[in-house]
């Protein structure tokens, strides 16, 4: 018993051994940078307080700013997960081959983004772009412009969709073909089956994912920079500014918006674990 327990702890602090790299990394790139950001974000030339929240929030710039990054990510990342749904469960009725083309094409995809991307859909869905062209000369639309708000939700859910997909399939691989046969000979019809069992097995996956492509669209700066080079107003356009600054340098003014996507993201966040919570005792 005691060559058991001995056992035992040199294991366990093997494992805390191996886990200090990665302790020492995560505070480093990740816990010291948030807190250099909170802490400037209360600096305002000598003072501090809550100076530069307040101009945040007293500025119909900012707000738009703040509502043009909510309406982008949560349209893109609803389109994106409608999509990836449809597509994931697809996926589980084709042949292999294909599903495995799929799933490497939408890997690629996914990580398809930048300056490569946003030149991609200036050929494709600019004002003369091809695609553009195209569907103007049938007659599908009469106008579309790439750079405006409704232009940038079409490219954000190019790189959500297949991710959404990467995310999504696992989850509806786990649903077992035979729970379908015994629900049926139990004699669930098909919306029972999805709202008993499909349903809260596939929850947690959906909101988890949901988060994250909602963090991805929110997060998002190469691409729409590359596209508009910076001439559209959203949160992260005005972070780079306020830290580059090419017109005004005021790095504490961006600590302080990027403490405002921050807490965007643990809204968010909360939201699904409260929701997560409650699908849980409905599946009870």
């Amino acid at each position: 018993m005691t060559t058991q327990t001995s056992t035992g702890q040199r294991g366990r602090r093997l494992a805390l051994l191996c886990l200090l790299p990665f302790a020492v990394f995560f505070v480093t790139f990740q816990i010291a940078p948030l807190l250099w950001v909170a802490s400037h974000s209360l600096i305002n030339g000598e003072s501090w307080g809550l100076a530069n929240f307040s101009k945040i929030f007293a500025s119909r710039f900012y707000l738009q700013a703040i509502q043009h990054s909510l309406q982008i990510a949560l349209w893109s990342s609803l389109i994106g997960m409608t999509l990836a749904i449809l597509g994931s469960y697809s996926l589980q009725q084709v042949d292999s081959k294909l599903r495995d083309f799929v799933m490497a094409f939408s890997n690629m995809t996914s990580n398809f983004a930048g300056v490569p991307l946003a030149f991609a859909f200036i050929i494709l869905l600019g004002f003369n772009g091809a695609l553009t062209l195209l569907l103007k000369q049938s007659g599908v639309i009469s106008d579309f412009n790439l750079y405006s708000k409704t232009g940038l939700i079409v490219l954000y859910s190019y790189f959500q969709i297949p991710l959404g997909v990467l995310l999504l399939y696992p989850a509806f691989d786990a649903l077992r073909a035979d729970w379908r046969e015994s629900a049926a000979l139990l004699g669930a019809n098909s919306w029972q089956f999805w709202r008993y069992i499909g349903l809260p097995v596939l929850t947690p996956a959906l909101l988890g994912t949901f988060v994250i492509l909602l963090a991805n669209a929110l997060g998002a700066y190469a691409t729409v920079y590359a596209l508009t080079t910076g001439n559209f107003n959203m949160l992260p356009i005005r972070i780079a500014a306020m830290v580059a600054g090419d017109i005004t340098l005021d790095p504490n003014m961006g600590s302080a918006l990027a403490m405002v996507l921050v807490a965007l993201m643990l809204v968010v966040t909360a939201a699904q674990q409260w929701l997560l919570s409650r699908s849980y005792h409905v599946a009870r």
